[in-house]
C-alpha cells in the first residue's frame, strides 16, 4: 500500500521524523497506510510502475483477500483500518463519539459501525487519553455546556465530564462505539478501527479553527444521541484499558490478546520474539504493524509469496488465502526482539 500523509490542526512532529517526511510542512496529523479506501497500490511490470486504487483489489479478489467467512459478513468491503494519529508536539484531537449500530443503520444505511481502539506507539511524558464519562455526570447539563461552547464561544470544561487516563508506550485503549473519547496531545496513536468510512461526531474542538482558518464542523445533535452515558470511570477502567491476556505460545515467544471488548468484532493480538513466529490467518485477512524493532521479514513456509521486509511502524496485510506466514527479525534487528500487533475479524 502507498502511504498517505496529511497535516491537521492538531498534528504533531513524530511522523515527520520517523517516516522521513517533508520538514517544510508544519505538521502531519494523519497517516493512512492500511486503508484501501484511502490508499493506492503499486504494481511493477519490468521498468514500468502502475498505480491504482487499492479498493480495486478488494473488489477484484474479495474472497481470496478477505476470506470466505469475512466476505459473507461484509461483502466486498475491507472491514479493518490501521491509521496513525500524531499529536507528538501537537494538540488534542477533537472530543468525539462514534454512532451506535442501530443509529448508523437507521440514519446512514450502514450495517456496521466504527468501533475502534488506540494502540500507543509512543508518548511524551504527561500524555493522556480522554475516554468515557466521569461518575455522576448530568447528561442534560453536559449537552447544554457543549451547545453553549459551540454557539456562544468560550471553553467546554472537558475534564469536568470526561475521564483522562495516562497514555504510555504500548498501552491499548478500547473504544466501542458510543464512548466519548479523543487522544490528548503528546501521543502517537496506531488507530485500529472498523471501517464504515467517516462517521465521527465531533462534540467539541477546543476553541480552535481549522487549517483553513474556519471553524471545523461540530455534530452535537448526532453525538448526543449516541453517547452511552453508563460508560463511566469504573466501567472504563475494567473494560477498556490494557485488557491484555496471555496466549499459548512457543518458548521464546510472548503473545497476548490485546483487544477483548465483546462489542467489537476485531480481534487484536501482540507478539514479541527474537526468533521466527508462525502465524495463521484464522479465516480472515490479517492486518499487522511492526510496533517495536527496526526491521522484520515476512515469509511463507510453503513459498506462497516472495519474502518481503517491513520496517518499524509500517502496516502490512496478509490475504486470508495465504493461511500461514512467518515473521522474524531481520537486518538491523537481527538477534533482537521485535513486536507486531495483528488484527483480524473474529469468525
Amino acid at each position: 500500500l502507498v502511504p498517505y500523509f496529511d497535516p491537521g490542526v492538531w498534528g504533531g512532529q513524530w511522523m515527520k521524523e520517523v517516516c522521513g517526511l517533508d520538514r517544510e510542512q508544519p505538521n502531519f496529523a494523519w497517516s493512512f497506510d492500511g486503508v484501501p479506501e484511502e490508499n493506492s497500490l503499486y504494481v511493477r511490470f519490468g521498468d514500468l510502475r502502475v498505480e491504482f486504487p487499492a479498493m480495486d483489489l478488494v473488489l477484484y479478489q474479495p474472497i481470496g483477500l478477505l476470506g470466505d467467512r469475512v466476505h459473507a459478513r461484509f461483502g466486498a468491503e475491507f472491514p479493518i483500518r490501521f491509521d496513525f494519529l500524531d499529536t507528538m508536539g501537537g494538540q488534542n484531537l477533537s472530543l468525539q463519539v462514534h454512532p451506535l449500530t442501530e443509529y448508523i443503520q437507521q440514519t446512514f444505511g450502514m450495517h456496521y459501525t466504527q468501533d475502534e481502539s488506540y494502540y500507543i506507539l509512543d508518548a511524551e511524558p504527561g500524555a493522556q487519553v480522554y475516554l468515557g464519562l466521569r461518575e455522576g455526570v448530568d447528561r442534560e447539563e453536559m449537552v447544554r455546556e457543549l451547545y453553549r461552547a459551540q454557539e456562544e464561544g468560550g471553553s467546554f470544561p472537558a475534564e469536568k465530564y470526561v475521564n483522562t487516563f495516562p497514555a504510555k508506550k504500548h498501552d491499548h485503549f478500547l473504544i466501542p462505539a458510543g464512548t466519548v473519547h479523543c487522544s490528548g496531545k503528546g501521543a502517537m496513536v496506531l488507530e485500529i478501527s472498523a471501517t464504515p468510512y467517516i462517521f465521527t461526531f465531533k462534540l467539541w474542538d477546543w476553541d480552535r479553527l481549522g487549517l483553513d482558518g474556519r471553524p471545523r464542523p461540530i455534530h452535537i445533535g448526532h453525538g448526543a444521541k449516541n453517547i452511552v452515558w453508563e460508560r463511566t470511570t469504573p466501567w472504563v477502567r475494567e473494560n477498556l484499558i490494557n485488557r491484555f491476556q496471555s496466549l499459548p505460545a512457543p518458548e521464546g515467544v510472548s503473545a497476548q490478546v490485546t483487544g477483548l471488548h465483546q462489542r467489537e468484532f476485531i480481534q487484536t493480538e501482540r507478539y514479541t520474539s527474537a526468533g521466527p513466529v508462525l502465524h495463521e490467518t484464522r479465516h480472515s485477512v490479517n492486518v499487522l504493524n511492526l510496533v517495536e524493532g527496526a526491521e522484520a521479514v515476512v515469509e511463507s513456509p510453503e513459498g506462497a509469496f516472495a519474502p518481503f521486509v517491513v520496517h518499524y511502524a509500517e502496516t502490512f496485510m496478509i490475504p486470508e488465502q495465504v493461511k500461514r506466514y512467518r515473521i522474524r527479525p531481520f537486518g538491523r534487528a537481527e538477534g533482537q526482539a521485535v513486536t507486531v500487533v495483528k488484527a483480524y475479524v473474529r469468525t
